[in-house]
């Protein structure tokens, strides 16, 4: 499953530029799409479901050129689609939701719609509450069953849009084992700005930052942007902040004072370098001496 944008631009009304020339290129397994809100994410995935149309710029999914109406037709026959807001049908059990979904989606023949329905079900683990009706469900087995939905039709490509915001770490923990299941046979992108998601899920990245694309590669690539550049610092005296310059990863006061961990590239006396995390790659990427001036790194 091949993704291709080409110059790909998004103006609203008002003139606020939402994606800035983006060429991103997608070949297949699981990538994150990472970025603070308001970066773009959420209107690049509208734009490669067809829920949304580019000011400018192209889009094939599948080879499929998605500004006519039978690319757009057939892209859209290969796609399962998560959006950050599912609207479910609260008195229908899961088992009748999927299967209405299954309609949606052209699953004309019963008994095929009804083997989906039931492996859909058993892979998203919710055999013991199909019966049960979605009201009563928590957020996270409603995530669950919106990948369920998304599944139906056995999609090549699958979107996921910030599916764990706003789950306990339980039911996030056991929505990332999910997540890490499905990239066989199919292309996934997980947009989200949750960056353990993407770094237990995703091997690789790309990163929007103010609509622009300004980073896709490996994950680790991404880690790497911080080596030799992540401190952990804690000031000898009072405590008079991070020091100048730095970006600060994390803070945690103890009682002997609080202890930063910070990017730069000028660390002050007694700061101590450790291994950097995804985290910090992130930061260190996104420094206004880094994204904002240099180019993007893009995997060509």
């Amino acid at each position: 499953m091949n993704i291709s944008t080409e110059q790909l631009t998004k103006v609203h009304r008002g003139g606020r530029r939402a994606l800035d020339a983006v060429d991103l290129h997608i070949e297949s397994g699981t990538v994150g799409l990472l970025g603070a809100n308001g970066a773009g994410k959420t209107t690049l995935l509208r734009i490669l479901t067809g829920v949304l149309r580019p000011t400018s710029g192209r889009v094939h999914v599948a080879g499929h050129d998605l500004s006519t109406t039978a690319g757009l037709s057939a892209a859209k026959r290969t796609l399962g689609y998560l959006p950050q807001e599912l609207s479910l049908y609260p008195d229908l059990t899961t088992r009748e939701f999927l299967d209405y979904i299954g309609v949606l989606k052209g699953i004309h023949d019963k008994r095929d719609r009804r083997r989906q329905v039931d492996a859909r079900i058993a892979e998203v683990g919710l055999e013991e509450r199909s019966g049960e009706r979605l009201a009563g469900f928590s957020g996270g087995m409603k995530r669950r069953v919106g990948i369920a939905q998304a599944l139906m039709g056995n999609p090549t490509l699958l979107i996921v849009d910030e599916p764990t915001t706003g789950l306990d770490p339980h039911e996030r923990m056991r929505f990332r084992a999910l997540l890490a299941g499905l990239g066989h046979g199919r292309t996934v992108i997980l947009s989200t700005h949750i960056l353990d998601d993407v770094a237990q899920t995703c091997p690789e990245v790309a990163v929007l930052a103010a609509g622009r694309l300004v980073f896709h590669d490996a994950t680790t690539d991404l880690v790497g942007q911080a080596a030799g550049r992540t401190f952990v610092y804690r000031p000898a005296g009072p405590d008079t902040g991070p020091p100048p310059g730095a970006e600060v990863v994390s803070a945690v006061t103890r009682a002997e004072g609080t202890e930063y961990r910070i990017v730069t590239t000028a660390p002050p006396a007694g700061a101590r370098p450790v291994e950097p995390s995804l985290e910090d790659g992130y930061a260190a990427l996104l420094r206004a001496d880094g994204a904002t001036q240099h180019p993007p790194t893009v995997r060509q």
